[in-house]
């Protein structure tokens, strides 16, 4: 429970589910000046016959103004109860710790390995840059089964999806491309993870597919990959990585390494067909900062999904905040009728 939110009445800060409730409150102002104008205009209940000057002496202007603060008040009520009717939900307000979260999600790491990958736009280059942000994405989950592939021109396992997380951030470090085939087969990594997911009744599987290149593979076509995806009803982000124009990189040849430039190619059209078949999204990233927020991007996703299958359209409301002032001001408005225009039987 969020204690700091829980008397917020920022309409503006709210959703409203059940919006035309919201009419209503063109009514409100209309009642009043209708209540000000018969208040006005009504007479006196006794007959007074002293002079002018000393009924004036026996008025109160405070009074009067007290009374049409009540009505205010009354009116402001009015207002809170129709916000409340209007079904308002603020995501800070939710405490997500009711989730239910009990299968977690399955989530699978798919990282391209190849030589580009060793490009040093990123610090100190892509590849390493890559690890460090699915280590802090890692860090971040709780009750995900997470594993992880990697690909160059062929792929493996490197960890099964697993809770263990420190083994898991263990074989992220010692993720590479040195003893694997050369090249960027997007299909036979994509396919490779698919095969690593569990056929079963979780509701959340998802990839996680990242390449700065472009698919040269011969084995498996992506598409036909992502159709096996979709088949599992996995869901597939892919992350283009690398800087716009040319980077710098260190390719090892059989004289020793040697520095080069090279130009960024990314095979987009391929990852956003593999997204958009699976339900998932394409994702670019041009520094480190720009991976990281695409991570969190992925995790807001994901977690709003779950959310959307447990509360079938839409999340429970948070009407708390409006109606705890509603009883507040009436209880208070009541008090000061009673106390200072109470009448004699």
């Amino acid at each position: 429970m969020i204690v700091s939110n829980s008397w917020n009445i920022l309409f503006w800060e709210y959703e409203f589910f059940a919006p035309n409730w919201l009419w209503l409150l063109i009514v409100v102002p209309v009642v009043l000046f209708l209540i000000f104008r018969r208040e006005k205009r009504r007479g006196g209940e006794f007959k007074y016959t002293g002079s002018i000057e000393t009924q004036r002496q026996l008025s109160s202007s405070w009074i009067i103004r007290l009374r049409e603060l009540i009505l205010v008040v009354y009116g402001l009520v009015a207002v809170l109860l129709i916000f409340a009717m209007a079904k308002p939900f603020h995501w800070a307000m939710y405490d997500d710790s009711q989730t239910n979260y009990k299968n977690g999600i399955d989530i699978i790491i798919t990282m391209d390995v190849s030589g580009s990958m060793l490009a040093e736009d990123f610090e100190p280059n892509r590849l390493e840059a890559s690890k460090r942000v699915a280590k802090e994405f890692i860090d971040g989950r709780k009750g995900d089964r997470i594993g992880l592939v990697a690909y160059a021109g062929e792929a493996y396992t490197a960890c099964p999806p697993t809770l263990d997380y420190e083994v898991l951030k263990k074989q992220v470090d010692a993720m590479n491309g040195d003893r694997m085939m050369g090249g960027t087969a997007i299909g036979v990594g994509l396919g490779t993870a698919v095969t690593r997911l569990r056929n079963d009744s979780i509701k959340s599987k998802v990839i996680i597919l990242l390449t700065d290149g472009m698919d040269n593979g011969t084995d498996l076509d992506p598409l036909i990959a992502a159709e096996l995806a979709k088949s599992k009803n996995i869901r597939v982000y892919t992350i283009g990585v690398g800087s716009n124009g040319q980077a710098t990189t260190v390719i090892n040849s059989q004289f020793g390494p040697y520095r080069t430039t090279m130009e960024t190619q990314i095979d987009e059209e391929i990852l956003r067909k593999i997204a958009y078949k699976t339900h998932g999204k394409y994702f670019r990233a041009t520094n480190e900062e720009s991976l990281k927020n695409i991570y969190k991007e992925i995790e807001k996703l994901e977690k709003r999904k779950i959310e959307d299958q447990q509360f079938k359209s839409e999340p429970p409301p948070n009407p708390q905040a409006f109606l705890k002032w509603a009883i507040v001001l009436t209880v208070l408005t009541w008090c000061s009728r009673y106390m200072l225009f109470r009448t004699n039987e």
